[in-house]
């Protein structure tokens, strides 16, 4: 049997191929980010998941992609840890960009952009990916993103700059305080995740004008930061992963039609296809 997992930085989603390729079962597990979350977790998070406890004697390959192992000591962690559970396995780490520009490869090459928990971007051309920008993470970078999106959010609600109606639905629906928001922010290991799930609120209000502005200028934001920087940003399709991506796709377009870029396609979720890409370029099973 054979694990293909697409790693973000909230949860990771496993498929598992029996030996003619056929998905023999589907599951999911926390995110496994090693910037984010204590190595020491993976174990036991992935022990929680009785469908991977009944097969981790079977694998013969597992194909982790996840966020934060664009770094080769984050690598030698995961790769580590997956291989006290699934010791007969031959384990292969990569970052999720790799994944994101494989599920996003359609036979031409394009700028492939992650707009998940965190986001990131790098240029495929159907064999190499192209990095030309770091990842700084949630503190700093991640434009675009739900964590970044999470932290406008809070921030505007907290110092009186949301409008009465979207301040009045927040308190609402969460009716949170500062000592929360700061304990969470501050002392979570999974501090971006949190700052992400807001984004509840804001895709239940994104027809509110405030908000249409404001994530205007995020998506415009991102490109700015993490498309134009390459050379191939005019002229390459620009494709996109994640579920930010998906719910603030007008939003995208509208950005990117401003600064004359053409987006291609929009997918929330990228494990069937990274999973094809393994059958057809890697596994050579179609």
């Amino acid at each position: 049997m054979i694990a293909i997992v697409d790693g973000g930085s909230t949860k990771c989603d496993w498929v598992i191929l029996d030996k003619f390729g056929k998905i023999f079962l589907k599951t999911e597990t926390i995110g496994f980010n090693p910037n984010i979350i204590d190595a020491e977790m993976i174990v036991p998070e992935i022990e929680k998941n009785n469908n991977l406890l009944s097969i981790r004697d079977s694998l013969q390959k597992v194909f982790f992609y996840g966020s934060g192992c664009g770094v080769p000591e984050n690598v030698a962690l995961v790769e580590n840890e997956f291989q006290k559970v699934f010791k007969n396995a031959e384990i292969t780490v990569k970052e999720d960009l790799t994944a994101a520009a494989y599920a996003a490869y359609n036979g031409k090459p394009a700028i492939v952009c992650i707009l998940g928990t965190g986001s990131n971007s790098c240029y495929f051309d159907g064999k190499t990916v192209k990095r030309e920008l770091p990842s700084l993470g949630f503190l700093i970078g991640d434009e675009g993103s739900g964590s970044a999106i999470g932290k406008l959010l809070l921030r505007r609600y907290f110092m009186k700059k949301l409008p009465s109606d979207l301040h009045h639905a927040f308190v609402e629906k969460y009716n949170l305080t500062i000592e929360d928001a700061i304990k969470n922010m501050y002392h979570n290991p999974r501090a971006n995740a949190y700052l992400a799930d807001f984004n509840r609120f804001v895709v239940q209000h994104k027809s509110h004008p405030y908000f249409q502005n404001m994530l205007f200028d995020e998506m415009k934001n991102f490109l700015d930061y993490q498309v134009l920087p390459y050379d191939e940003a005019r002229e390459a399709e620009i494709n996109f992963i994640g579920s930010i991506a998906f719910f603030y796709e007008d939003f995208i377009r509208a950005a990117a039609a401003e600064l004359n870029l053409t987006v291609g396609n929009i997918v929330q979720k990228p494990i069937e296809s990274l999973v094809d890409y393994h059958k057809k370029y890697i596994l050579n099973l179609d």
